[in-house]
């Protein structure tokens, strides 16, 4: 019911706006079922190579001996109030000094952030935690606990990007997993096919995984990937977060009031280069934006000294400009 004197929108308005909604969820849906349609075709290939193999995985009981390095910092638990919920995160260096808190993507968690650690435990309390889902932390059953108003700010920059998909289509097309993972329990069952193939090519494929100069992974880096995403249950809370991303459209702009470094891969395979300019008009203080030529969509691991160095020349600045 209108306000008492407010004016209500004509109905041409009314029905421009109906019709924009109704073409985007047309997109969103009918970009879906295609996505959809390819997964179908590639288990139909893989069944038809490997009727044995494709639907088998191992049974992955033990964590492999990097997720317990003690050069990693110390595994901690913590329930927020509010929520109820324990998240677990990996902190180095001693209490008292900087935080510097690290937040992953899909599909890592907490190791993802294993270099910088290591790195930036001498001077800073450094914590990488596991998002609500993902690994250790709890994850809730519901898909409606993974909107907006309850993910950590990481999930937010991801949804920003949305605006820039919808004017750009080869961004839509790089970005396709995010209406793959609308389909219910398909997403996860896909990940599965081949003992966790689809995971394993994301960090070690030509398209998608570490660049030619990067800091390839191990045997052991990937079985820790394998073992915390083959759990049971392990993969829905992750997804869960792109399941509402269509819900929270359109968005609001938020400005960033702090200082920003923004470092991005040129040889990124879901987010183009042109994402990381528009990304300043959002910042209303200092912002640098370093895009390595070399480097993959996994940064932080693909080329961590690089990485490292670029985040310690940032904060040595900052720190003396404040002093000024």
């Amino acid at each position: 019911m209108a306000r008492p004197g407010a004016a209500c929108p004509p109905p041409a308005r009314r029905v421009m706006v109906a019709a924009r909604a109704l073409l985007f969820w047309a997109l969103v849906y009918s970009y879906c079922g295609v996505c959809a349609c390819i997964a179908g075709l590639r288990l139909l290939w893989s069944f038809g190579r490997r009727p044995g193999r494709t639907f088998r995985w191992a049974v992955r009981e033990n964590p492999p001996a990097c997720l317990h390095d003690p050069s990693l910092g110390t595994h901690c638990y913590v329930r927020i109030k509010d929520s109820g919920l324990r998240f677990h995160y990996v902190a180095a260096g001693e209490r008292g000094k900087p935080l510097m808190l690290l937040l992953h993507g899909f599909p890592e968690f907490w190791y993802s952030w294993r270099h910088q650690l290591r790195e930036f435990k001498s001077e800073y309390r450094v914590v990488a935690l596991d998002l609500r889902g993902y690994g250790e932390t709890d994850a809730p059953s519901h898909k409606e606990n993974y909107k907006l108003d309850c993910l950590i700010t990481d999930i937010k920059d991801i949804l920003e990007s949305l605006e820039y998909i919808l004017r750009h289509p080869s961004q839509l097309i790089k970005s396709g997993y995010y209406f793959f993972f609308q389909m219910p329990w398909f997403p996860e069952f896909m990940f599965t096919v081949n003992d966790f193939k689809v995971l394993k090519n994301l960090f070690t494929s030509q398209a998608t995984g570490i660049g030619r100069k990067g800091c390839r992974l191990t045997a052991e880096d990937i079985e820790a990937y394998l073992y915390v995403f083959s759990q049971p249950g392990a993969l829905t809370g992750p997804i869960n977060h792109y399941r509402n991303i269509f819900s929270c459209l359109p968005l609001q702009h938020h400005e960033v009031i702090m200082p920003t470094l923004l470092l991005w891969g040129e040889r990124d395979a879901f987010m183009e280069v042109e994402m990381a300019e528009i990304t300043r008009i959002y910042v209303k203080n200092h912002f640098r934006l370093t895009i390595l030529s070399e480097a993959s969509h996994w940064l932080q691991q693909d080329q961590p000294d690089i990485v490292n160095k670029l985040i310690w020349t940032f904060l040595k600045e900052e720190t003396t400009r404040k002093r000024e």
